[in-house]
């Protein structure tokens, strides 16, 4: 699960730690703390072999 990558992490605009929560359905992260969000970008080829 993608989400434990989120422990540990500040929010940018608020500074409040591990307030970060994943909504994979919107394809946002967003803090819980102050309510900014950003959009998750999957990378190009993740989840592939080599």
């Amino acid at each position: 699960m993608l989400a434990h990558f989120l422990d540990g992490l500040r929010c940018s605009v608020c500074q409040t730690l591990n307030a970060l929560r994943l909504d994979s359905a919107r394809e946002l992260v967003e803090c819980r703390e102050c309510g900014q969000s950003a959009m998750v970008f999957p990378e190009i080829g993740e989840g592939q072999g080599s």
